[in-house]
């Protein structure tokens, strides 16, 4: 007989658990399978333990630059293997929380890999051993992978994708990473943090190439000051790799081509949804290029057959996931006035330095919606915080409707942005228009002004500038 629940959640990343525990909390009975570590590859192999190293190579930056604070520190230095150490305990504490949040919300685990076996049905295999759940409901949030070159795969030796790159063997003398998005950019800033020799190579016109144009050749120049190479409108053509380096192939804009030795490869070219193997073929679950198609409740063609998070498609963020499930699961139980998901005020952080936040529409995407817009920027050099701070580089960017007011978009790039794009964040929720944000009274000082001087900027009225 098999185990029978409520809801079963497949995988158990950002989205899996906490769709499990909203549901959980709504009363139904509930089962989530995990093949790996709960907390998914967000929190083992993704979003968290990038960060705990970002904030070692943050560290270690101040600490190479102590003079300009009026410190002395002899001899800065770092162990790459207590470097790595640290940020996997981050991640074992975390995965020992959602541990607790699944006993403590009543939810049964069930590790091993988890398929589609019918309507209604799953299946759990681990070990050779299969066993069978049924619930009315099942929801896929499986995830993805990373991509590999189709002609170079990662080996984890000399080439490597994000999760090789968090657990590095040997700290890289001269690194290529291939792909600007935002793993590419803050492996890059890391590892140049730390004295690696960095090259980035990007085949679409600019880096951070989702980003506004401004922030894209901001974040550019910074890199560059920093003694990064950038090479846009390029691609890695050919990958060989030995015990002492890699030989990478590389046709720059200009349709020449010139081959140069690295000591490390990263490979940060896109991801993979996970939708292979788990049944959904048999089901007849529709898929659109491997990724599974859902409407703004998480809802398949196939009546219960839900799926939300990264198997879904872009933007794969970890935040976007969670809250489809919320959104998914609540609709599910029958909570009332739930509101079908959306894009449009996701906002997205790039944690490298500078740091790159966003939200909204940029003012190209704007105008090409058919938005007249009014546009404003302040410089973190006009705000008091920054400067005291030593972080006087970087602009907040806003983007408004000029017929209604309306915020379309926020744009910025600097020291803790990715904390501050929240203020714009709820704004567009709450449909905020220029007039409330410029009578909001902003504390001073903080860096937070500048958000307040940004949207001044739109309508000619800066204090500070």
């Amino acid at each position: 007989m098999a185990d029978t629940y409520d809801l079963i959640v497949l995988g158990s990343g950002p989205g899996g658990y906490v769709g499990a525990i909203r549901a959980a909390q709504l009363g139904l009975k509930v089962a989530i399978v995990e093949r790996e570590r709960l907390g998914g590859i967000c929190l083992n192999w993704g979003c968290i333990p990038t960060k705990a190293l970002l904030r070692t190579s943050e560290i270690y930056h101040y600490m190479t630059h102590a003079a300009a604070y009026g410190l002395t520190v002899e001899k800065p230095g770092f162990d790459l293997a207590a470097v790595v150490q640290r940020s996997r305990k981050v991640a074992d504490q975390l995965n020992a929380g959602v541990k607790g949040l699944m006993k403590k919300n009543k939810i049964t685990v069930y590790e091993g890999d988890g398929a589609l076996a019918g309507k209604s049905k799953l299946t759990v295999t681990k070990d050779g051993k299969t066993t069978e759940l049924a619930a009315k409901n099942i929801i896929v949030a499986t995830g993805a992978r990373a991509r590999d070159l189709p002609f170079a795969k990662a080996d984890g030796e000399r080439i490597w994708t994000y999760r090789h790159a968090l657990v590095p063997k040997e700290m890289p003398t001269k690194l290529l990473v291939v792909g600007s998005g935002a793993i590419g950019v803050e492996f890059a800033s890391f590892y140049s943090d730390l004295g690696a020799e960095v090259t980035i190579v990007e085949m679409l016109p600019r880096i951070l190439p989702v980003e506004d144009e401004e922030v894209s050749a901001f974040v550019h120049k910074a890199f560059e000051k920093q003694r990064m190479k950038i090479e846009v409108g390029a691609g890695v053509e050919k990958l060989e790799a030995s015990k002492t380096g890699v030989k990478a192939t590389i046709k720059s804009k200009d349709g020449k081509t010139a081959t140069s030795e690295f000591s490390h490869v990263i490979v940060a070219v896109g991801i993979v949804p996970n939708t292979e193997n788990i049944g959904l073929e048999a089901l007849g679950v529709k898929t659109d290029r491997g990724h599974i198609v859902v409407d703004g409740y998480g809802r398949t063609n196939v009546d219960g057959v839900l799926a939300f998070g990264d198997v879904t498609g872009p933007p794969w963020l970890a935040h976007k996931a969670m809250h489809e499930a919320v959104v998914c699961v609540e609709k599910l139980a029958g909570v009332k006035d739930v509101h079908a998901f959306t894009n449009a005020n996701i906002p997205g952080c790039t944690y490298s330095r500078p740091q790159v936040a966003s939200v909204g529409l940029t003012e190209a995407k704007a105008k090409e919606a058919g938005y007249k817009v009014k546009a404003g920027k302040f410089p973190f050099i006009g705000n008091g915080k920054a400067i005291a701070l030593g972080e006087a580089e970087g602009f907040i960017k806003t983007v408004f409707d000029e017929a209604t007011g309306e915020l379309l978009g926020a744009h910025m790039v600097g020291a803790e942005v990715t904390e501050l794009i929240q203020g714009y964040t709820v704004a567009r929720e709450l449909e905020t228009t220029e007039v409330e944000l410029m009578g909001a009274t902003f504390p001073h000082p903080t860096l937070s002004e500048m958000m307040h001087e940004s949207v001044l900027a739109a309508y000619g009225r800066t204090l500070h500038i």
